[in-house]
């Protein structure tokens, strides 16, 4: 009787020790696949650290659900204007960039944060 319970113990755990192999190798596999999946770029959070200042207003702008028009006529500035900022093709002046923090509700540190 004592022979019949030890072996049915050494399988029990024999099966445990097994399933808990396979379910690491799944674990593996699952993160091997993503992480091919995604070509091995920069995760999300890195990716954003990595925006321009154009990309920073432009997803402020879109947060609040305004228009680059809306945009420019509370900063007193044309439309195109708006577009280059967003675009790169020209920065704000300090005064403009004060003023966009403030229309979007934010501080110009949290604009700016992970911009290049």
């Amino acid at each position: 009787m004592a022979l019949g319970y030890m072996t049915s113990l050494l399988l029990g755990i024999g099966l445990a020790v097994y399933g808990t192999l396979i379910y690491l190798v799944v674990l593996l596999v699952r993160a091997l696949r993503k992480y091919l999946r995604e070509g091995g770029r920069a995760q999300p959070q890195q990716a954003e650290l990595q925006r321009s200042l154009g990309q920073a207003i432009k997803a402020q702008r879109t947060r609040c659900s305004m228009t680059q028009e809306y945009v420019a006529e509370r900063l007193g500035v044309s439309r195109q204007a708006v577009s280059k900022w967003e675009n790169g093709t020209s920065d704000p002046s300090t005064a403009n960039l004060l003023a966009l923090a403030t229309l979007f509700g934010i501080s110009v540190d949290e604009l700016l944060r992970g911009v290049n």
